[in-house]
């Protein structure tokens, strides 16, 4: 009994370690890219960014850290100041484009279910699933439309519908996006005549989701504004007396230095943990 007991969970901690081992190792053979540069990736597709290569990010993220610890280094004499504000300056474009993703998700939050509408009512109308998604290329939101013009090339050009699909998937770069296409990637394949009543039900869903997650971030928008103002005004105050000559050579000592590093492993956490409270959780892609 005891062997039997061995064998079921190394099973199972193989299987839950298979999870999260094995998919990646197939996405980085299939596409030889790095995990961290297909994130970045489908963050640049979701910041509007499609053209953007992670690379040009980590040139720019250099550059600007290079340029403002140089900066830093004419204002102030202060060595931890200049290396926490070049650290800084080295992530600030990838907080912009996190900062760019979340605005345009939140953004096309409110038009999928029309989408989802002029979906149900191209197929009502008798239309083929390939050319109602097509019609959103010259009908549907703007902010969606894009990607809908890539998707008619795209078909127009190798006739799979598979193939079309997945990459609009990539263009779009939303869960939201991921489960209508499987849906209709489903209907396809196997056939069904409710996929009117699916696509009325998400429709519906999604418009009272979108509604529940707006009024709550508007509530919880101050808890973000406190959490930022609450980080950034300790680290104005600081710039601000390290201009002085003798208060540049007290935070030059080692006590200095020690109150310098404390003071930013502080702020990072507490703005973690308030930007944990404040911020909803964001949708996985589980059909990506």
């Amino acid at each position: 009994m005891s062997l039997l007991l061995g064998i079921a969970l190394a099973v199972g901690t193989v299987l839950i370690a298979a999870t999260f081992m094995w998919p990646v190792r197939r996405e980085r053979q299939q596409r030889g890219q790095s995990a961290w540069s297909l994130r970045m990736r489908e963050r640049l597709v979701q910041a509007g960014l499609p053209t953007t290569s992670p690379v040009i990010v980590v040139i720019v993220s250099l550059v600007f850290a290079i340029a403002v610890g140089a900066l830093t280094v004419v204002l102030t004499s202060v060595l931890a100041v200049v290396v926490c504000a070049a650290a800084t300056a080295l992530l600030a474009p990838m907080l912009a484009i996190s900062w760019r993703a979340r605005v345009r998700r939140r953004a096309t939050r409110v038009v999928w279910p029309d989408v989802v509408d002029q979906l149900v009512s191209a197929v009502r109308s008798g239309l083929a699933l390939p050319d109602s998604l097509m019609t959103l290329a010259q009908t549907g939101p703007a902010v969606t439309r894009s990607a809908f013009v890539a998707f008619s090339q795209r078909y127009r050009s190798t006739g799979n519908f598979s193939i079309a699909v997945d990459e609009l998937k990539m263009g779009l770069a939303d869960p939201v996006a991921d489960r209508i296409l499987e849906t209709l990637r489903m209907s396809r394949e196997v056939g069904g005549s409710e996929l009117t009543n699916v696509l009325r039900s998400l429709s519906v869903y999604l418009r009272q989701e979108a509604a529940i997650r707006s009024e709550i971030e508007a509530r919880q928008s101050w808890v973000m504004n406190a959490a930022r103002l609450g980080l950034a005004a300790p680290w104005v105050v600081l710039f601000l007396l390290t201009t002085r000559p003798e208060a540049a050579l007290a935070y030059n000592s080692p006590g200095g230095i020690a109150l310098i590093v404390a003071g930013l492993a502080l702020s990072v956490v507490a703005y973690r943990i308030m930007a944990g409270i404040g911020r909803l959780p964001e949708q996985p892609r589980w059909f990506a």
